[in-house]
């Protein structure tokens, strides 16, 4: 995430610990994509270049000529070739009002490629300030500048910032994305009729916060996404580098299922050389030269990538740090920067024809591993949006039987919550203190909560159809219909906390049956009281295949809480179902999906416990809902929150 104007800065870097949280994984087969032709220019070349901040590490300004040894050195680094090309974070040289970065004439001296950046996340005037800068580069360089120029991001993480997530790493201030939009038509408006007229103008963000759907006027509006993923920051989940290539592809896939199909390019990724452990995935060369193997070899001239970093070590380092140069500005990086397909590190500079897979026409979301024998570069029958005619007929590159592609392929596709057409209903036993209750439910298998020390335990008949948060596409025995088999659900149960994996839900949307036909809107807090109920949409990854997923609902004391909050008033309980169908941001209480199954109940919420809803085997790569209701007079109203204490509903892994 870009600080104000000084991306090296490592403490906010450390605030990445948590971003993807809302981790939204899925298998996709994407469509075929027929994009107009107004940027054509841009989107059919494929740039490959590093992100430069506009401070050294001491907060001074980089110089024209500090700009020029940079990327002077990025065309130079032994290993690679073709990083011709450089991400801004502002367009306002350090230390002045307004006047343009001195980065602008040091691209037009080495003839480097610019995606220029406009800083969003501060106030009216430094945004008006960013405005004026680039009003001065038109004016003062003209054509020169223009030509460089391969699209405009008007903002870095500005909805991450605001992102429950965001708010407790401290980020910088960020921006809604009303305001985003609302910035990124006055720069397309800024520059209509200059220099840049046509230029794509789009948004850098965390993937996380794309997938967000109230942030989906963000992407209407762009005419690319900037995608930001760094799997050595995703500490909840397994994160070592051996996961690094998937965590980071679904991650991109993720993006592009919701992009509409608009050119996704990667505007940062990196591994840490140095720097603190992050769970499972450990900052070093070793593994840095890895991931540079498997992401950066498999997207360089594929996909429009800028890597983080080239240096960010003078003339302190920063923990973690990411440059492949160290503290001496040298061509000779810290690792090796060759690929095992010679073409895919050698050949993507920006006058490469190679397009991205989001921009071609019946390509899937990322390229297929290339061939260990390919060395040349794509050539003119590569998919490419212009010579494709968007009938689906192109080629992707070919794949060796030698490399296994963690990434979809064509026979992936999204799948789709089933249908159970039968519901069993049983009467189960539950203890409290030391009272023994009856209650009815159905479907989950096995039900615990804690009331203080007292373990309450509810147990269903086993039905072989029932799943709670469990993966299949049919029915095997019991109570489930369609076709393959249900995983069995005697499988136990998760533990009721966040100490290992778990799912944070990626959707929540509240339905009101007092306005029946209005769309509340998605938001962060969990709503459950006698008119309102809240939808809560959950994308399982592909990885939890064969494992068991548990339902589970935290409360804790208000005391205990760091960074949430809640109010609750009147008496009774929860109860949870599962829905045919995800839920949407237009979702309403007449339109809301019906009711799959009918999961167990909490016949008394109490602050302090955490409830085990139901357990299953996952329902790996599909998005599954659930809906929380209030019995009795319950009202119920919390900030969905997973910092200590947690709060809300999880699917956690087993």
């Amino acid at each position: 995430m870009a600080p104000a104007l000084n991306w090296s800065d490592a403490a906010i870097r450390a605030g990445l610990t948590h971003l993807t949280m809302l981790t939204f994984k899925m298998r996709i087969f994407l469509s075929t994509f027929a994009l107009a032709g107004v940027f054509s220019a841009a989107y059919a070349q494929v740039y490959k270049g590093f992100n430069y901040g506009s401070v050294f590490t001491n907060n001074a300004p980089l110089t024209q000529q500090d700009f020029e040894n940079r990327f002077n050195t990025a065309k130079q680094l032994q290993g690679t070739s073709g990083f011709t090309s450089a991400r801004l974070f502002t367009t306002v040289q350090a230390g002045t009002a307004n006047s343009p970065i001195s980065a602008i004439p040091a691209a037009i001296a080495t003839r480097t490629q610019l995606l220029l950046g406009i800083f969003l996340s501060s106030t009216e005037e430094a945004f008006n300030n960013e405005q004026a800068a680039l009003r001065f580069a038109i004016s003062q360089y003209g054509q020169a500048f223009a030509d460089l120029v391969i699209g405009i991001s008007v903002g870095s993480e500005d909805l991450y910032r605001i992102s429950p997530i965001g708010i407790e790493n401290l980020s910088n201030p960020g921006e809604g994305p009303d305001a985003v939009v609302s910035r990124i038509n006055a720069v397309r408006s800024l520059i209509s009729g200059t220099a840049l007229a046509g230029k794509p103008v789009g948004h850098v963000d965390t993937w996380t916060a794309y997938v967000n759907a109230s942030n989906s006027a963000v992407i209407e509006a762009c005419d690319f996404i900037g995608m930001d993923a760094y799997p050595y920051f995703q500490n909840t989940q397994a994160n070592s580098i051996e996961n690094g290539e998937s965590l980071f592809f679904d991650a991109y896939n993720a993006t592009v299922a919701v992009s509409g199909g608009k050119p996704v390019w990667i505007t940062e990724t990196g591994w840490p050389v140095s720097g603190p452990n992050q769970n499972q995935a450990v900052a070093s060369l070793a593994n840095a030269r890895t991931y540079w193997e498997q992401v950066g070899c498999r997207v360089f001239g594929q996909i429009t990538t800028f890597w983080y970093t080239l240096q960010d070590a003078f003339p302190d380092t920063p923990s973690p740090s990411f440059g492949v140069v160290g503290t001496t500005l040298s061509n000779t990086p810290l690792y090796d920067l060759s690929c095992p397909d010679s073409s895919s590190s050698s050949s993507s500079s920006a006058s490469s024809t190679a397009t991205s897979a989001v921009v071609s026409s019946g390509a899937t979301g990322i390229p297929s591993a290339p061939s260990q024998s390919e060395t040349a570069p794509a050539t003119s029958d590569s998919p490419d949006r212009e010579a494709s005619n968007g009938s689906g007929s192109t080629t992707s590159p070919a794949s060796s039987p030698s490399v296994t592609p963690v990434i979809p392929n064509t026979a992936a596709s999204v799948k789709t919550v089933m249908t159970y057409t039968t519901i069993t209903t049983c009467p189960v036993t539950y203890t409290e203190g030391t009272e023994t209750k009856t209650s009815m439910t159905s479907s989950a298998i096995i039900v615990t909560s804690t009331h203080g020390n007292t373990l309450a335990t509810v147990t269903t008949a086993p039905t072989s159809g029932g799943q709670a948060a469990g993966s299949g596409s049919g029915s095997g025995s019991g109570s489930g219909s369609g076709s393959g088999s249900a995983p069995s659900t005697s499988a136990g149960s998760c533990p009721a906390s966040l100490d290992g994996v778990f799912e944070f839900p990626h959707l929540i949307v509240p339905v009101d049956k007092n306005q029946p036909d209005t769309a509340l809107n998605t938001g962060f807090n969990g709503i459950a009281s006698p008119t309102v109920s809240s939808i809560f949409n959950f994308d399982i990854p592909p990885s939890t295949q064969g494992r068991t997923c548990s339902l589970v609902f935290l409360f804790p004391t208000r005391e205990s809480l760091q960074t949430s909050n809640y109010t609750l008033s009147g008496s009774g309980g929860l109860d949870v179902t599962r829905l045919v169908s995800p839920a949407t941001a237009e979702t309403t209480y007449n339109n809301q999906p019906a009711v799959n199954v009918t999961l167990s109940s909490i016949p008394v919420l109490r602050a302090g416990n955490s409830y085990t809803i139901g357990s299953g085997g996952c329902f790996a790569g599909a998005r599954v809902a659930y809906k929380v209701s209030a019995t009795g007079n319950l009202d119920l109203n919390y900030f969905q929150d997973f910092n200590p204490a947690p709060i809300g509903l999880y699917v956690t892994v087993c």
